[in-house]
């Protein structure tokens, strides 16, 4: 069997990335309902909502489903508690030190997965303990490691780093997209975009309808002075690319920034003041589907 899919206890390899303002538990559900793992994404959630979703995920699905958490929540303690008081026996970390939770998660039963942007990393992640990786190429559209390597030089390099089950995240929407990597040496794949574009997600109908009409190069990463995020094209997008342009420091990106951005643009719909992140591939989506119709696609590549 699949090491990935014996590992969390799924029918396919398939991850879905826990996406702020994108991943809630009506995505997640859907996800682990189709056969693969849905996650929920803590990033954009206070920890009583949190703890809301979780509830309303157990009530939709009765397959594995997990949490994504970044290590630098600033209330993680409160985070964490809730994923024990909950019983939440999977758990993703990202942009953080797996050493800090990862014993403490495992101690209570969880299964833990790290997502890494380099075969360096990846190693301190087994080294913590993890018992899987997620390697994350510079396609994707969440934050990316600044060493902006692809997809496609990512995976082989750490699959030769660490002996654990490896799921592959970044460009990958299709099915030939899972072959292409799992060729390379993944076991799995996390899948973002392309479930942030979906019936079920809780992204803004703004925002999903303005990423289908992207075509390559509609995408650019920025902001690598506090965390290199993929932005979209539009009006907060100028203004950074203009920021940094002219040599913007990080404490006046941070105030062009601001707070609440993502959510605006994300969730809201503000298509000129948001942040918009997406991955590379939305270029490859000109379709919105209900989830069962993109996992029956993607299913293919192990059939």
């Amino acid at each position: 069997m699949n090491r990935v899919s014996s590992l969390f206890g799924i029918k396919y390899p398939v991850v879905q990335g826990g996406m702020v303002w994108c991943s809630g538990w009506r995505l997640a559900s859907a996800v682990s309902n189709a056969g693969g793992l849905g996650l929920i994404g803590s990033g954009s959630m206070h920890p009583e909502m949190l703890r809301e979703h979780i509830r309303k995920c157990k009530a939709a699905t009765d397959k594995p489903f997990g949490v994504n958490v970044s290590l630098l929540y600033p209330e993680i303690d409160v985070l964490m508690r809730i994923l024990e008081d909950e019983d939440v026996r999977i758990v993703f970390t990202s942009a953080g030190n797996p050493m800090t939770w990862t014993k403490a998660l495992k101690d209570r039963g969880a299964k833990v997965a790290h997502v890494v942007s380099s075969s360096k990393f990846a190693a301190k992640a087994e080294e913590a303990g993890v018992d899987a990786v997620v390697a994350e190429g510079f396609e994707a559209g969440g934050h990316n490691g600044r060493e902006e390597t692809t997809t496609l030089c990512l995976i082989p390099a750490v699959r030769e780093a660490t002996g654990l089950p490896l799921l592959a995240a970044g460009g990958i929407a299709t099915a030939n997209a899972i072959k292409a990597v799992m060729v390379l040496g993944a076991d799995g794949v996390q899948i973002g975009t392309r479930f942030a574009l979906t019936e079920e997600s809780s992204a803004h109908e703004n925002f999903k309808r303005y990423c289908l009409g992207l075509k390559e190069g509609d995408t650019k990463l920025l902001l690598k002075k506090l965390g290199p995020v993929r932005l979209l094209k539009g009006e907060f997008m100028r203004a950074v690319e203009e920021a940094e342009s002219r040599g913007a420091t990080a404490d006046e990106l941070r105030a062009l920034l601001g707070s609440g951005r993502a959510k605006k643009g994300l969730f809201e719909g503000d298509l000129e003041e948001g942040l918009l992140e997406i991955g590379q591939v939305a270029s490859l989506i000109d379709e919105l589907m209900p989830v069962a119709d993109v996992m029956a696609e993607l299913s293919e590549a192990f059939e």
